[in-house]
């Protein structure tokens, strides 16, 4: 077809024919352009799940979300053998400990044990440090009681909702919030944890009930004045108890026989000073019990005792989103319970849900750290680990469990090959809880106090004031703002202050 083309038309044809450049004068900045490509169909609701739920079921996904598929396919016999004499000795730990961490966390005895093998089980799949073991702690008992208040319903619904608290951070990558606790606000807050559980502990030692307070100061002040109602007989045990074993921790260092020339028998009886030595707590609990029934049983009650323990297993169910109203029993002394909503459980609880998983992490990769040998610790999924052992406890009316340094100590002395070694920690609570409660009641409660002060006592952290004297200075304040504030002050707003501290350091330098 031909048409005659006008002068004008010809000047528009020719310009759009032109390059860029010579169409705005040698130029080609800030040019807009239409783009006439069709837009991208957006996706549905469906179709969003559908790669969401792709991407979680990805193989990488999940080799890196279940670590257990990393190492079962490779187990073998001797990763058994060593998992099996570990998971014993520690379990042998774990029960005493147990016992003696519920008086901490301001709960009855039972409450140690239950939350002290479902957590074990759920590390077994999710957990990624091979001598990590999940169990009550002194730092995780005590911020159950400054948090729960000794109230048990309060104490399973916070390991529940922190639990979950810990699994969102992993989700939403959060764990880096840990980088804002320096290491001198660690080691001060770890050296006031250490003073205020031996603190709760001596009551049991020395016999005394009256133990009003939360602060170190105000249980110091309320024992003194209940001092003249001491008992000596629980004193004496308690004290000498401690000594006991502060001496049998050297066992393990002992070598029998010339260095050069050791028999068979020299190795023999150096594993038993070894194995005795890592099971202090246990033998001693055992030794006061056994003799504290033969005194029973003669009409001698000299000490305290644990008292009775339900027997059996837990019964499985959702933790308690509210708590019912009971009179109190002025014959049994049990006080009278208010009710509660969620709500106003949850508003008892403060800033528990914040602090509690921050210093849970804390603890655990600490642990971690201290036993990795130098290899690369995944906090995401130790907090996924370490979350869903919780939310898993909590459906066993167990409490909040972490991962300590000194029980997973003792795992990995013991030759632990995999996480496995967990599964059968927590079969040895199961057996205790189903066999052994009756024998647990003659336990004195001096003895399980001693077991706590001998582990905790340790955690003081005084031996790094002289290294950050010599090579920073400025980190003695955070140290000590920590220390001295979580003594004298609640323990959450000692927290917080140490933290308020550290950041505005971190932001004048």
């Amino acid at each position: 077809m031909s048409s005659v083309e006008t002068a004008e038309e010809f000047k528009t044809r020719s310009q759009v024919d032109q390059p860029l450049e010579a169409q705005f004068n040698g130029s080609t900045e800030f040019i807009l352009v239409t783009d006439h490509q069709t837009p991208e169909k957006k996706r549905n609701f469906g179709e969003f799940c559908a790669t969401g739920l792709k991407n979680v079921f990805r193989k990488k996904t999940l080799y890196k979300r279940l670590p257990i598929l990393n190492w079962l396919p490779h187990y073998n016999r001797d990763d058994a053998i060593g998992d099996i004499i570990a998971g014993i000795t520690v379990g042998l730990t774990v029960i005493p400990q147990g016992l003696a961490y519920s008086g901490v966390a301001g709960l009855p005895t039972q409450y140690g044990l239950y939350g002290a093998f479902m957590g074990c089980f759920a590390y077994v799949i999710f957990g990624t440090c091979k001598d990590s073991t999940v169990g009550s702690t002194a730092i995780a008992s005590l911020m159950v009681f400054q948090f729960a208040k000794g109230v048990w319903q309060r104490a399973i619904l916070l390991t529940f909702l922190t639990g979950i608290i810990e699994i969102l951070m992993a989700l939403f990558r959060l764990s880096f919030i840990i980088e804002f606790v320096s290491g001198p606000v660690s080691a001060g807050f770890t050296s006031a944890i250490a003073f205020i559980i031996t603190t709760s502990q001596i009551k049991d030692i020395i016999g005394v009930k009256n133990t009003k307070g939360i602060t170190f100061l105000e249980r110091w002040i309320s024992m003194i004045s209940d001092i003249g109602n001491i008992r000596i007989a629980d004193t004496i045990l308690g004290c000498s108890c401690v000594v006991v074993l502060m001496l049998m921790r050297s066992l393990g260092d002992i070598k029998v026989g010339p260095k050069n020339n050791r028999q068979w028998y020299h190795i023999l009886a150096t594993k038993l000073l070894w194995f005795f030595g890592v099971s202090r707590n246990a033998t001693l609990v055992i030794v006061c019990a056994a003799a504290s029934m033969y005194m029973q049983e003669r009409g001698m009650n000299y000490f305290r005792l644990t008292g009775y323990i339900p027997s059996g297993l837990p019964e499985f169910g959702l933790p308690p989103f509210s708590i019912e109203g009971m009179p109190g029993n002025e014959t049994t002394g049990e006080p009278a319970v208010e009710a509660e909503s969620f709500f106003e459980m949850v508003n008892n609880m403060g800033y528990g849900l914040i602090i509690v998983p921050l210093v849970a992490l804390m603890e655990n990769i600490a642990a971690c750290k201290a036993l990795a040998e130098g290899k690369p610790i995944d906090t995401a999924q130790e907090l996924i680990a370490m979350g869903v052992a919780n939310v898993a406890n909590s459906f066993f009316q167990g409490y909040r469990a972490n991962g300590g340094l000194a029980r997973s100590a003792v795992n990995k002395a013991s030759g632990v090959r995999t996480p496995l070694g967990n599964l059968y920690i927590g079969t040895i609570v199961v057996f205790a809880l189903l066999y052994l409660t009756d024998f647990f009641y003659y336990i004195p409660k001096a003895a399980l106090a001693s077991v706590i002060i001998s582990a905790v006592i340790f955690q003081v952290q005084y031996q790094v004031i002289v290294p950050m004297w010599r090579s920073k200075r400025t980190d003695l304040i955070p140290y000590f703002v920590a220390f001295i504030a979580c003594l004298v002050m609640p323990l959450e707003l000692g927290i917080v202050a140490a933290i308020g501290v550290n950041l505005l350091f971190i932001l004048y330098h």
